[in-house]
């Protein structure tokens, strides 16, 4: 028999939700064959069973969240499935960090556990092992700590939010302010809504940007009435030859690429005691959907046509809406690009999407009046923020980067030549 593990689905994933089981105990499974589908923090995503078998065991129900590398189903040749009537309870984890690969029988993500209730009192709590040593490092009662893991079992994260905690309680001094901005609790006037993993993930990693990457921000006005202009020419050209629309976005995407390109000092990632210079321009384009934010990542954007980045961005947002993206279409981003302006916002910075070094964030062309040869003209500007680690990106460096993006959209035939 073989354990089917949650994995790691994604470099950020450390835990996954079960949203339903394709299978149930007895049933055959093909190689290949969808066994359940798993809400990681990136998406909602198949698993694909690795071998043939008979499903003997499904240890973890639907709407479970469990930390990567806890078995959640076992695989057989059927001569255990008929002692399984019904599903049972979560495994607890064996240890964190969970492994990194997946197990040979399958590959999954999961969904957050339900709260689970503090230790009784003279009990014993449950903890994995890294967490017995987070907590012992730290100071951190186990006690005292309320577990999130299956089973209430204390994880790492149970320990790192109690700790971060702690300082807040003992400051007096601090108590008038934190009075104000005490937590709103739950009354018949608020509706509490659980976030999904794609939004927590979301929360921590945008956190840990602003905290750790020094953003600093460069914004260009730029004329785009030209762009506009050979948009629409280049579209009944596209239409004629039975070819897809370009959007403005489209063209923006070009023009970052060959503008990344020309001043490859803009597409790299900051580690630690190095500087990490990619060679291939991945872009991603954050995509808005209903659980948060997801950011597709068109790859070799500066080896693609103006119409392949159209193709491909529409059939990246289409799936990442549905919540069917494939890991490795979400995955191995070298810059991002965040575009607002569909929804008339003239100016915003974008937080940096770690380990990225730099994002642009795009906001809505309006007409504004510009003197040009001694004459009031009026013509489409638009506006655009580099957001940039200061670590890895100087401010002459992102100042090159806007300028030759600038150039690009003021010159449009320059983006497909």
């Amino acid at each position: 028999m073989t354990d089917i593990q949650m994995p790691r689905l994604s470099d950020t994933m450390e835990e996954g939700v079960i949203a339903n089981w394709h299978k149930q105990v007895g049933d055959k499974v093909a190689r290949g064959e969808v066994v359940a589908e798993i809400e990681t923090d990136k998406a909602l995503m198949e698993l694909e069973a690795y071998d043939d078998g008979v499903l003997e065991k499904i240890l973890v129900e639907a709407g479970t969240t469990v930390p990567i590398g806890t078995p959640i189903a076992v695989l057989g040749d059927g001569s255990g499935a008929a002692a399984e009537a019904a599903p049972a309870a979560p495994a607890p984890a064996a240890a964190e960090p969970a492994p990194a690969e997946p197990a040979p029988a399958v590959q999954a993500p999961a969904e957050p556990a339900a709260p689970a209730a503090p230790a009784e009192s003279g009990s014993k709590p449950k903890a994995s092992p890294l967490a017995k040593a987070v907590a012992k490092e730290k100071g951190v009662d186990l006690s005292s700590v309320q577990g999130t893991g299956p089973g209430g079992r204390i994880i790492r994260a149970d320990i790192e939010a109690a700790a971060s905690a702690a300082p807040a309680a003992a400051a007096p001094a601090a108590a008038p302010a934190a009075q104000s901005s005490a937590p709103v609790v739950a009354s018949d006037d608020v509706e509490e809504i659980p976030l999904s993993n794609i939004r927590k993930v979301t929360a921590k990693r945008l956190t840990e940007s602003k905290q750790n990457a020094p953003h600093f921000y460069l914004t260009s006005a730029i004329d785009v009435t030209e762009l506009l202009e050979f948009r629409g020419s280049l579209n009944e050209r596209l239409q004629a030859a039975g070819g897809p629309k370009v959007s403005v976005n489209d063209l923006i995407v070009k023009a970052v690429a060959t503008s990344l390109r020309a001043n490859p000092a803009v597409n790299v990632s900051f580690a630690g005691d190095k500087m990490l210079q990619h060679k291939r321009i991945n872009l991603g384009v954050a995509v808005a959907i209903d659980g948060g934010l997801v950011v597709p990542v068109v790859k070799d954007a500066d080896r693609k046509s103006v119409s392949e980045i159209a193709t491909e961005s529409r059939e990246l947002a289409g799936r990442a809406r549905e919540g069917k993206l494939k890991l490795d279409e979400m995955s191995g981003g070298t810059f991002s690009i965040s575009n607002l302006g569909m929804f008339g916002i003239e100016q915003f910075s974008a937080v940096i999407n770690p380990p990225e070094a730099a994002i642009l964030a795009v906001g809505a062309a309006r007409d504004e009046v510009q003197v040009r040869d001694g004459e009031f003209v009026a013509r489409k500007i638009l506006r655009v923020t580099l957001s940039a680690d200061h670590r890895a990106v100087d401010g002459a460096v992102g100042a090159a980067f806007l300028q030759q993006f600038t150039s690009l959209l003021e010159d449009p035939i320059r983006i497909i030549a």
